[in-house]
């Protein structure tokens, strides 16, 4: 195996939307580092089937609807 081309491998903090956190080991940040969730198993509708708004990142779901908001499934 060839040497110095694999990321560091470390312990990093994972801080959950609620607050709660986890250690785990990842190639993100440096070791120590705090990784801090917006969406999470704890919030996100897929897993929670609630009826939760996600924030709309930088306009994307408008770009998309003024894209494609004239169109519909029906037969004309």
């Amino acid at each position: 195996m060839k040497k110095d081309i694999h990321p560091d491998y470390h312990m990093i903090t994972v801080q959950m939307t609620d607050g709660t956190q986890f250690q785990t080991r990842s190639t993100w940040g440096k070791e120590g580092d705090t990784l801090q969730l917006d969406i999470d198993p704890t919030s996100h509708p897929a897993w929670t089937g609630g009826n939760q708004r996600l924030m709309d990142q930088g306009g994307q779901v408008a770009r998309f609807n003024k894209r494609f908001g004239g169109l519909s499934l029906k037969k004309k």
